[in-house]
């Protein structure tokens, strides 16, 4: 596929695809009679050259343009509290989030917030919120800089409790955005341990989600052509990116997010207590994470660790090799393989067990995780 012109799909929402398809923006919002967006993002994009010259370009086509960038990397309920203000202190008339997980997941529950004005845990889908999200939701763009989470194509943000930490999900199908402007030149410039941490969470929501246990064979089909993707695309993207490359995973990021409608697993119940307790990378903690979460998996699945393996183009299509592969994998591209290496250490362990045990992901894992599971795995990974 030529990877220098602009095409649109449309999966669930409408995705503009390519080099160059964030300079449709002004006229799309033109076109929509939307003047006043509210730019949500973190702030390291909001110093970057691409992000000014973007706002820029629009305030010299009459658009006023506010910028809302005071958000933790892992974000908590108060960023959408300051965020939703700014919102009402501005008079805004559409959102457009701009980023990696982070910057959309705040963007979208900003989105959320405006029309509706209870307690944001209330909306939390795990207790059946999204029963209460019956207002209309303003308009919402998506703009990835990163190939990660594929947030731009989701329905759902992650939120963290200030306090406790425990992460709250809130979703409706609401929560699409309206259009995604997926432009690879937007994360050429990532530097290598971006590139690296976000790669490894696409290829663990791919993985987790042909794994997970809910039937959806679409998702799968989806799934294993992502791990394909990033197979062919990660170490290139990471070393010596490339146009061909930084597509590749723009669109396999896509692609995980999609798949993971059909739910994740262990190693997201693994990942999220480190983001939340220790402020890890999420992309770092599922990759340090997935090569002891997926050998958890094998026995019982060897069937999917088979075609797992024929999607990375393995010569042994076992469940140990593609545990192998992804060692290999995380040591290319300058990943540690031991928990110690990123400041996880033997007193949090019980801890980060309660938490993984209590988290939203693992009942999906398509066999049962136990508290003194994760003790072990953490052990293990330590």
């Amino acid at each position: 596929m030529m990877f220098d012109k602009v095409v649109q799909f449309n999966f669930p929402t409408i995705i503009r695809f390519g080099a160059g398809a964030i300079n449709e923006l002004p006229e799309y919002l033109r076109q929509n009679n939307l003047k006043s967006p509210l730019f949500v993002t973190d702030s390291v994009i909001a110093q970057l050259s691409f992000f000014k010259k973007i706002t820029s370009d629009l305030g010299q086509k009459g658009i006023s343009v506010i910028v809302f960038s005071d958000i933790h990397k892992n974000p908590v309920k108060s960023d959408v509290y300051k965020g939703t203000d700014v919102w009402d202190q501005t008079m805004r008339d559409s959102i457009i989030g701009v980023g990696g997980g982070a910057a959309l997941d705040v963007a979208r529950a900003i989105a959320l917030r405006i029309n509706h004005r209870e307690d944001l845990f209330k909306y939390d889908d795990l207790i059946g919120g999204d029963i209460y999200v019956t207002n209309e939701v303003p308009p919402f763009i998506t703009v990835p800089t990163t190939s990660g989470t594929g947030s731009e194509v989701g329905r759902s943000a992650i939120i963290a409790d200030d306090e406790t930490h425990q992460k709250k999900i809130l979703f409706s199908p609401k929560l699409l955005a309206k259009i995604v402007f997926a432009d690879p030149m937007l994360t050429m410039e990532l530097p290598p341990f971006i590139t690296a941490a976000t790669g490894m969470d696409a290829l663990t929501h791919n993985m987790e989600a042909f794994l997970a246990k809910n039937y959806n064979p679409l998702c799968d089909g989806i799934a294993l052509e992502g791990i394909s993707l990033i197979k062919d695309s990660l170490v290139t993207a990471v070393k010596q990116p490339d146009l061909a490359a930084r597509s590749k995973m723009l669109v396999a990021s896509m692609m995980g997010a999609i798949a993971f409608q059909k739910g994740l697993g262990v190693v997201h119940s693994l990942a999220h207590p480190l983001s939340s307790l220790l402020d890890t990378h999420h992309g770092l903690a599922n990759a340090v994470n997935i090569p002891y979460g997926m050998q958890f998996n094998i026995a019982g699945f060897e069937d999917k660790f088979r075609r797992i393996a024929r999607a990375l183009e393995l010569k042994d299509e076992t469940g140990e090799a593609v545990v192998n592969y992804l060692f290999d994998l995380n040591s290319s591209i300058n990943i540690p393989h031991k928990l110690r290496d990123i400041n996880v250490k033997e007193e949090h362990l019980d801890t980060l067990a309660d938490l993984a045990f209590a988290d939203f992901a693992h009942p999906n894992n398509p066999k049962p995780v136990q508290r003194e599971d994760f003790r072990q795995l953490y052990a293990r990974a330590l």
